[in-house]
Parts: C-alpha cells; structure tokens; sequence
C-alpha cells in the first residue's frame, strides 16, 4: 500500500499522507490540504469525511461487523453487563473484579440528583416531552457541579463520569414519573443499574415493583446495543461541542437533542407509529410496502436501512431473537404489532426493490415494540437510547480531549452568497 498519493491542482503535484486503521480502513490526511493550496474539501453529510482517528468502536458496514473495542456486539450483548461494557468503552479493557465493583459503587453514590433539581420538573407543561426535559435537566447538572472539569486529575474524571451515567438514568425516572402524575421513585442502593432503572419507573407506593429477571436480562441487552456506534450524528455533536472545552454535562445535553431527530434516535418511535398506522388501517401490509416504493408517495419505511450498514445490522439480529423471547416470557407473543412488523419484515426482505437497495431492517425495527411489550410508553423510547449512548459519548468525549491533537472544531464551507454589495437605506428600498 503506498504510503501517500499525488494529487495535482494547477500544475502542482501535492502529496497526501496514506492512513491505514487498525482494521485496514483506507484515508487520504488532508489536514495540510488548505494550507498548502487554499482549496477545501465539500462533503455533505461528511459521509467520505473522518473527523478523528478513534480506538472505540469499530464497524464494517458491507459485512455487518460491530464491535466494542474490538469484542464483538454479538459476545457482549449475550455475556456482559451494560455497566461492564460501559467501563469497556469509557477504559478500553473489560474491568477486572475490583474495577467493576468500585465502578459499580460510583456509580450507586452517584446515582441522586440534588434535592433543589426536584422543582425543575414542576415547571414543565404535562405533555412536555421527556427529551426537552432530559436535555433540560442534563444541561443543569452543570450549575450544581460547576467544579467538574478539572479533567487532567484522573479522581476528578471518574467523578464527572460516574454522575453523568448514574444521573441520566435518575433523571429519565424522574421525567416518567412526572408524566404519569406519579412520586418520584429514588434509586436503591443494592440494585443494579439496570434492575434500579426498572425500579424507578415501576415502582409504586400501593404496589412494589417486582423485578423482573428477564426483564433486567433484556434492558442491559438494550443499552448494550445502543451504546455506542462510532461517529453518528449524536456523537460528533459531543464531540464538536466537547472541543470547544464546554463541560461534559453540557455535551451530553447538546448530544440528547442531536439523538432525539427522527433520523436518529427518534426512529425507534416512528417504527412504533408506522405500525400502529398500518395497524389501524386492517393491518395489510402490501399496501405500505407500494407506498414506499412510490416516489409520489411521502410515506417512508421506518426502521429499514442504515447509513453505515449496507447489509444485516448485527444489532437486528440480536434484538429480533430478544424481542421474540420476551414477548413469549411475558405471554404477549400475538401481539398484533409484532405480527405486522414481521409480515413487513418478510415482505421487503422478498421484494427485489429493497434488496438492491439494500435496505434491510436496523435495530429501531425490533427495539420499540420491545419497550412498547415493557409497559415503556413511545415518547421514552428515545430517552432509553440516550441512556443506553451516554457511555459511548462519554468515551468519545474522553478520547478527544485526552488526544495529542486535540484541537476545537471548526468546519469549513463553499460560500455562495451574493458578493459584496452596498447597504440600501429603508427609505430606498
């Protein structure tokens, strides 16, 4: 493999350094580009553009491969735990015993949120969405820990980690509960992550909360899955926003609102809708297949392709065998929208046009109707994906700021505007 390639621009031949990853991925550094001839590159989307080299998360989209760190999603999803995979991505190596357990212990210390944040949650409208007020409640942890940001001390960093994971989750409980009208469930000290996250929305004071093995099986398999996914939309904003040294709570807050798009973490909701459409409408199928496949048509097949993976997403897989299990488990295996969502499944899969296109069904297609078959209501959907990310953005976080190069980012643009031209006064114009 050569080690740089010739590009020429008026004449002059410039040299472009060869960047192999780890995994054999190919890129050209133009980080000297501008410098060295005025010209920029124009990638919309940056779907050619890297922002980073990163040793987090690796994806080879044309073979469906996932991994964490270089462990396959498909081991962690089946062995781990969602706060020993956190560690792994926040650290880079699975935790020995003692590593977990005082991860574990941080993240149990720092599970409350203060007692003045209470109020906040008052001020909100019934129907707000529990995004807004994640977003909200993420972004004012910053003015209770204002001292959180001496990141060269090692204590000090596994502090401000330690309550953003721990946080997120008592947060997102919080936001459930208001909306039902119901009291504040507090974390337990001797739960689980995820068992206490089950707790703290389910819990009531006339009925204690059973908690259910399977399903504390299936919520770490959840956030397992979403838990990071190399450089997204959500991502790079923490990243932007990270670089620009604002604190990590704030970046957390700036990568809840990029998570909460429809063509982001916002999907798995509108899988949730399309199917209860379809649902409503006698639950044919065939119909919405045509409609898709219409260019005249504005309806679109929610959970089907992906930006990265032009084949099977590994998180699918793994998340339709779960979703099945469950719904079996928890005796709602005729559920009608499981049942549209395979006959869907089945009838793309079967249909030559989204075969050459490659679209096939991503891990929001099976993720709704499992936190729908869980008694979670649509509008959290998208928060259980931010609880899930939040220890891939921090890992990100960590990695950028902890980078030789680390530097603020700054994109450039093809300005096309009009040219300089003379201001009008109003009585002119």
């Amino acid at each position: 493999m050569p080690q740089s390639v010739e590009l020429k621009l008026n004449g002059t031949m410039i040299e472009l350094p060869v960047i192999e990853g780890t995994e054999h991925e190919m890129a050209l550094d133009i980080s000297k580009l501008r410098a060295k001839t005025k010209f920029i590159t124009l990638d919309p989307g940056y779907v050619n553009t890297g922002s980073c080299k990163s040793a987090i998360t690796f994806i080879d989209g044309d073979k469906g491969i996932l991994r964490y760190r270089g462990i396959p999603i498909e081991q962690l999803a089946e062995s781990s735990t969602f706060v020993e995979v956190a560690y792994l991505l926040i650290h880079g190596e699975l935790p020995r015993p003692k590593q977990l357990t005082g991860f574990s212990q941080r993240l149990t210390w720092a599970s409350m949120i203060h007692e003045d944040m209470k109020t906040f949650f008052s001020g909100y409208p019934a129907g707000a969405h529990p995004m807004a007020i994640l977003s909200s409640m993420m972004g004012s942890l910053s003015a209770y820990y204002s001292g959180d940001d001496d990141y060269k001390n090692p204590k000090q960093m596994d502090l401000v980690i330690a309550r953003a994971i721990a946080k997120i989750r008592t947060i997102a409980a919080f936001s459930f509960n208001k909306s039902r009208g119901l009291p504040f469930v507090y974390p337990e000290a001797d739960l689980p992550y995820c068992a206490n996250l089950l707790n703290m929305f389910f819990h009531k004071p006339t009925r204690p909360y059973h908690i259910d093995p399977e399903a504390v099986r299936l919520m770490n398999q959840l956030l397992i899955l979403h838990a990071d996914h190399e450089q997204n939309c959500s991502t790079s904003t923490v990243r932007l926003v990270g670089s620009s040294e604002a604190n990590l709570y704030a970046a957390i807050s700036a990568g809840i609102c990029a998570l909460w798009g429809r063509l982001h973490g916002g999907a798995n909701q509108a899988v949730i809708e399309m199917l209860q459409r379809i649902h409503k409408d006698g639950g044919g199928v065939q119909k919405y297949i045509d409609m898709a496949k219409d260019k005249n048509s504005d309806f679109r097949l929610m959970g089907f392709g992906h930006r990265v993976y032009k084949n099977f997403d590994p998180r699918a897989t793994i998340i339709k065998k779960a979703c099945r299990r469950y719904l079996e488990h928890v005796g709602a295996d005729d559920d009608p929208l499981l049942n549209i969502a395979i006959k869907l499944e089945d009838a793309a899969l079967a249909d030559d046009y989204f075969a050459e296109r490659k679209l096939y069904p991503n891990v929001d297609f099976y993720s709704g109707i499992i936190y729908r078959a869980m008694k979670i209501p649509t509008n959290m959907f998208t928060v259980m994906f931010a609880i899930g990310r939040t220890p891939g953005w921090i890992a990100h976080w960590k990695e950028m700021i902890e980078a030789p190069e680390f530097r603020i980012g700054r994109p450039r643009q093809i300005y096309t505007g009009p040219v300089e031209r003379d201001y009008v006064p109003i009585s002119e114009r």
